[in-house]
């Protein structure tokens, strides 16, 4: 599988990546051994970077990346984790010691001494331009407790200012073809200074896979049940930020956007890897075959100049007025 670089890390990271919050929590039950076949089928494809949190099921995400890490020594796959929403979030918990505790925890969990890549998450807007979180950032780099570091956020407005800085090594932001909005100044600005772009939400929770009716019900401890109006994090994250119902009917719209030999869900992941200055998107999946259909998309041919404009078209119809305004 291609790779593609973290320009001022030199890290690399296939362009399909894997995003864990599924194997931790939040999307409903997924035991033990369909976390370690997602793991193995997304390895086997050419996957090289997972995507977690220390957070994602209180650190069970994390643990169970280690353990099938430890299994297959073979393996050469860049982890990134985050941190920073184990305590309140307000700007005074964003402080060296604290970064310290949680890197600790997270490096336990991962069974390593030093993380690939930490990334702090989605933390409250003022953290994006303290020089003093910087400052501590760059300390976890000295002790060399981490060999680089990021910030995952939810406006467009928070990556600019931390692309902005000279040590950031990515921003991970909701990019899919229902959040276009980053491609405007975000991908430009990360490509002039060679930050990566870790794309997250691709599929708008499962939304562009047009796999969804408006009658679908979800987990009581799924967050598409739970989370559909910011009840209990940003409602950005949850079918990025758009109304269910009009989220169903756009998506079928979309879906019968795919071309021959490509499914709705690698359609949108198409879409993402073909934007410029995107590294790597992170789709999650719930089992093997999720993950080899993601990976494939790897293979499939570029997406036509009529698809992409038939694709904005509809964004532009549908989905930009009950986004763009907020993230």
């Amino acid at each position: 599988m291609e790779e593609r670089e973290f320009g001022r890390s030199g890290q690399h990271a296939s362009v399909i990546g894997l995003g864990t919050w599924q194997l931790g929590a939040d999307w409903g039950d997924v035991d033990d051994k369909d976390a370690h076949e997602v793991l193995e089928a997304a390895a086997e494809s050419g996957v090289t970077f997972f995507d977690t949190a220390d957070v994602y099921g209180d650190g069970r995400s994390e643990q169970t990346i280690a353990a099938f890490l430890l299994g297959r020594p073979d393996l050469h796959v860049l982890v990134a984790t985050k941190m920073g929403r184990r305590l309140d979030q307000i700007p005074e918990n964003y402080v060296l010691d604290n970064f310290r505790a949680w890197n600790d925890r997270s490096r336990r969990n991962l069974g390593v001494d030093r993380i690939d890549l930490v990334q702090l998450h989605c933390p409250p807007t003022s953290v994006y331009s303290s020089d003093e979180v910087y400052d501590a950032l760059d300390t976890l780099v000295e002790e060399g407790r981490i060999a680089a570091y990021g910030v995952s956020v939810e406006t467009c407005d928070e990556a600019l200012t931390a692309i902005a800085r000279p040590n950031v090594a990515s921003v991970q932001i909701i990019l899919n073809p229902f959040r276009m909005k980053p491609l405007r100044e975000v991908l430009p600005a990360a490509q002039r200074a060679g930050v990566g772009i870790i794309a997250r939400v691709p599929l708008a929770s499962g939304l562009l896979s047009g796999k969804y009716t408006k009658d679908t019900v979800f987990a009581a401890n799924d967050h598409r049940s739970y989370n559909r109006h910011g009840e209990a994090f940003d409602q950005g994250e949850t079918f990025s930020g758009v109304d269910f119902a009009t989220g169903v009917e756009a998506a079928a719209e979309f879906a019968a956007l795919a071309p021959e030999g490509f499914t709705p869900a690698q359609l949108a992941l198409a879409w993402v890897v073909q934007q410029p200055g995107v590294t790597t998107v992170i789709p999650g999946a719930r089992s093997a075959d999720q993950a080899h259909a993601n990976a494939a998309v790897a293979k499939l041919p570029a997406l036509s100049q009529d698809t992409l404009d038939a694709i904005r078209d509809l964004y532009e119809r549908r989905i930009k007025e009950q986004v763009e305004s907020r993230w």
